[in-house]
């Protein structure tokens, strides 16, 4: 299944046709294979196999005085099928675009139009700010869709940074979202990261309408308008011998077609690197989500609490556990990944003791739900 999405390509070739003196440039082609298995231990044996190819084209040159012109293409495909299930399920393929961007930018200044990943914020394992990415901490790729988009970006010389952007043609369901945006509405937002103290603060703002009818419990009559929503985050980040931040996020849904339009959330958290050996990393976050009929009125939501432990054993070597806890249903989600990292090549061997539904990442598919018990191998060679 080929996804449509021609227009971040037109993008780059007529970018790349603008009258710049060229002085210097470069096309490189590299990108990512992985391949992994993986089996559950509290079901009958049925292992998956799965494969993904990642090629990217990116071209670098400068235009003159301070200014350089770049651009990425890439296609994510990928493929799985079951063995030994009975189950009738045929093999799976899938190619879709990934990236196709091209950025204009000085040494204080860039403009990225085209398919794009945007990401921000302060938190790492409970994201409120997870607005336009699915980034799970726990896949070691960090595979991620992207999203269409006009992005700004200025840098001044105080390390302060301003962001605006403008979005088009994105339907689906990203990070915590519980609705799709509309396709045929534009989205605009902004973000100031300003520094304070040992660390730095950042308010974000971002507008879309959305289609509420997947989430609405009673089918609506007839087709249903989209719905415009607000989002407004604060976070901040500060080193005071130990690292320290906090985010969070409120959105609201101008509409009565549900009852509580609001929803709020907001992680703390902190990390410290031990000198126990090697140097013991600690990061810990506490996590909060609800939903309300009013901005700070009492609501219904649910709670997390998450510890991660890495330990590099040598060299080439690392452990990482992660740890969840819902408070809500009092269930605990546990990952252990054993990594081993050469110059192009890594191996993962990861395991998961989970519930049956796993409920902390609702959007996010990238790594696999890791429900259940079980086991997953994963070698990926970057070229």
């Amino acid at each position: 299944m080929m996804r449509a999405g021609l227009r971040p390509f037109l993008i780059v070739g007529l970018g790349l046709l603008l009258p710049f003196r060229a002085e210097s440039h470069g096309l490189e082609f590299k990108g990512l294979i992985s391949t992994w298995a993986s089996g559950r231990f509290d079901k009958k044996i049925q292992p998956i196999w799965s494969l993904r190819f990642i090629p990217e084209f990116a071209f670098s040159f400068k235009a003159g005085g301070s200014v350089t012109i770049d651009a990425e293409v890439s296609a994510n495909s990928f493929g799985t099928a079951r063995f030994f299930s009975g189950s009738g399920i045929p093999p799976k393929a899938e190619i879709k675009s990934y990236r196709a961007w091209l950025r204009i930018s000085t040494s204080q200044f860039e403009a990225r139009a085209g398919l794009q990943k945007i990401n921000f914020g302060s938190a790492s394992l409970l994201r409120p700010l997870m607005w336009f990415d699915s980034i799970d901490p726990r896949d070691p790729l960090q595979i991620t869709d992207g999203v269409y988009a006009l992005l700004l970006r200025y840098y001044a010389v105080s390390n302060a940074n301003f962001w605006i952007w403008g979005m088009y043609g994105n339907d689906k369901i990203r990070g915590l979202d519980i609705a799709p945006p509309d396709k045929k509405s534009p989205e605009f937002g902004g973000r100031v990261q300003v520094p304070l103290g040992s660390g730095e603060l950042a308010a974000t703002y971002h507008h879309r309408r959305v289609d509420l009818s997947p989430v609405l419990l009673v089918p609506a009559p007839e087709p249903l308008p989209s719905v415009p929503e607000d989002r407004v985050g604060l976070d901040g980040k500060w080193d005071i011998g130990v690292g320290v931040w906090f985010e969070g996020a409120l959105i609201r849904q101008k509409t009565t077609l549900v009852p509580q339009p609001w929803r709020r959330s907001f992680n703390v958290g902190l990390d410290y690197t031990f000198g126990l050996g090697n140097g013991l990393n600690a990061l810990a976050e506490h996590f909060w989500l609800e939903s309300s009929a009013k901005a700070f009125g009492p609501g219904s939501g649910t709670s997390f609490s998450a510890l991660l432990l890495r330990y590099p054993v040598g060299l080439l070597d690392e452990v990482t556990g992660i740890i969840y806890y819902g408070w809500k249903n009092e269930n605990a989600y546990r990952f252990l990944n054993w990594q081993r990292t050469y110059d192009r090549l890594t191996f993962n061997l990861i395991l998961f003791w989970n519930p049956e539904e796993f409920l902390v990442f609702q959007g996010q598919g990238s790594a696999g739900s890791f429900a259940g018990k079980g086991f997953e191998f994963l070698l990926a060679y970057h070229f």
